[in-house]
């Protein structure tokens, strides 16, 4: 039998972290960086995740645009996961559902300086779907976070 020819898997370090109790970023050797996020982490600890989170504030409000609605999103996400003891630094997937994804190509430098004041520069496993709608009608965007605190 032969064997399978692939690409080789790296762990890329995060030197602004300390690897020992930090997700690590997977990279198949070859393949080019991506831009925002990773292909894959791996991780050892305890999983907090969330339900699907959209952008209302303490009162139920949305904010009426889609970067506000993102802003207040990973800033929901945030204080979910620290509940469960958990930073940005820890999250390991987010899957983002969007109602218009032209919308959010649009948007993508706002998103981007928005994600970076919430999170850092911290990018684990993402996934962008678009959907026909949300649960709650006024809502543009709903993500999903996984992070894994370290024992």
């Amino acid at each position: 039998m032969t064997a399978l020819k692939g690409p080789t898997l790296s762990v890329v370090p995060n030197p602004k972290t300390d690897t020992s109790s930090s997700p690590q970023v997977l990279q198949p050797s070859g393949w080019p960086m991506p831009k925002g996020y990773a292909n894959g982490m791996a991780a050892d600890g305890r999983l907090v995740v969330t339900g699907g989170v959209i952008g209302w504030d303490t009162e139920g409000r949305l904010a009426p645009d889609f970067v506000g609605q993102v802003r207040q999103t990973l800033s929901n996400i945030a204080d979910i996961i620290a509940e469960g003891g958990a930073k940005p630094q820890h999250l390991v997937r987010l899957t983002w559902y969007v109602v218009d994804i032209e919308e959010y190509l649009a948007s993508l430098k706002e998103l981007g300086r928005v994600y970076r004041e919430i999170f850092g520069a911290h990018y684990p496993a993402m996934a962008l779907v678009q959907v026909v709608r949300l649960v709650e009608k006024e809502a543009r965007v709903e993500i999903e976070a996984t992070a894994v605190v370290p024992r």
